[in-house]
């Protein structure tokens, strides 16, 4: 079996769900249930022997060294991070404690299982590291894609935190010999995503007849990986891997946050229309972030020579699904619109963020 840390989070329930469509291999699910984690992402696994749910913190050293005793997972895939940049900005506290302390904690209690383990099952086990392009810092129009070698410059409180946490990986398969392997990845959409990031912010803000905030000009370039793409690319690299090797995901599609907006608006246009005029006009340019990176772009060009991964889904086939999604889901997004959202909604968007234009 494996085991699955943030597995009842966006990308990580997205793993878990696939995982189980893919293999009868059993899933241990170990994740805190912050505000993020939500089993609802997890219903349709509620009768399947295959997934077992732990709630705990990967900062619990004593409960991660028991549960590794207990089910001797051949493999751990780490998804369990706080990732949101606003967040970060306004609370770095509680990223330093997931993203670096977690990361090391759970890295300790993995050594002392792995170190103990006989061969082959030694030699057979790994340790994947779920992680964001954002470690590489920002580009500018003209600059190549981030590659696998472009040196660290993280400029948040959050890509810093999943910097160090990368190099902790690193550091633990060149100095003790754990057989890790790291992935970083660009911005990942689709079904389960927590609304506090720009997709499902819009296309919910959009059906309650809210402004939809866009930060600044709107002009910052993201790559976008629509996410059972980015699970596929995971699986592949769990299984065929080079041990110790950093692989980059990316979904070979950039577009400026504002074209995202306009293409949002448009889909909804089509699925859902307005009464009167287009969702579009409900666009608003709010002040722009701290320290906003300019643009992100992936070099995949080395997962998919390796290990013959590429995207499935263009970005106008992703989306079109993921609004889909969203319309055919709405008990989904109201259980998670609840306080602690709405709070943080306000915080961010109303009290926290001017309206420019």
């Amino acid at each position: 079996m494996i085991l699955v840390t943030g597995g009842a989070g966006f990308i990580g329930a997205n793993f878990v769900l696939d995982w189980l469509k893919q293999y009868d291999e059993p899933v241990i699910n170990y994740d805190k249930l912050t505000y993020a984690g939500n089993l609802n992402n997890l219903k349709d696994l509620q009768q399947d022997a295959r997934h077992v749910f732990v709630q705990g913190d990967i900062n619990d050293g004593a409960t991660l060294s028991a549960l590794l005793d207990k089910y001797q997972p051949r493999a751990i895939l780490h998804f369990a991070a706080e990732s949101h940049v606003d967040r970060s900005i306004l609370g770095p506290a509680a990223f330093v404690t997931t993203n670096i302390n977690g990361t090391f904690s759970l890295l300790e209690a993995t050594r002392a299982y792995w170190q103990n383990l006989a061969e082959p099952e030694k030699a057979a086990f790994r340790f994947l590291h779920v992680s964001t392009d954002e470690v590489y810092g920002t580009l500018s129009a003209e600059d190549p894609p981030f590659s696998e070698t472009t040196a660290y410059a993280p400029n948040s409180p959050y890509s810093a935190s999943k910097a160090a946490s990368d190099h902790l990986v690193r550091a633990y398969h060149h100095t003790y010999g754990l057989p890790t392997l790291t992935t970083n990845c660009s911005n990942n959409y689709g079904a389960y995503h927590f609304p506090e990031k720009l997709i499902p912010l819009i296309i919910t803000n959009a059906r309650a007849g809210k402004d939809l905030p866009v930060y600044g000009d709107g002009q910052q370039v993201r790559d976008w990986l629509y996410v059972t793409d980015h699970c596929a690319a995971i699986r592949r690299v769990l299984a065929d891997g080079r041990l110790g090797e950093t692989y980059n995901v990316g979904g070979w599609n950039e577009q400026s946050n504002l074209s995202v907006v306009h293409t949002l608006c448009d889909l909804l246009d089509q699925l859902q229309p307005k009464a009167t005029g287009s969702y579009r006009d409900q666009i608003k340019h709010v002040k722009d972030r701290p320290g906003h990176d300019r643009r992100y772009a992936i070099d995949a060009r080395k997962i998919e020579k390796e290990l013959g991964w590429k995207p499935a889904e263009t970005f106008e086939t992703g989306l079109r699904k993921t609004v889909e999604w969203y319309l055919a889901n709405d008990e989904w997004v109201n259980q998670v619109q609840s306080g602690e959202y709405l709070k943080w909604v306000d915080l961010q968007y109303k009290n926290g963020a001017e309206v420019v234009a």
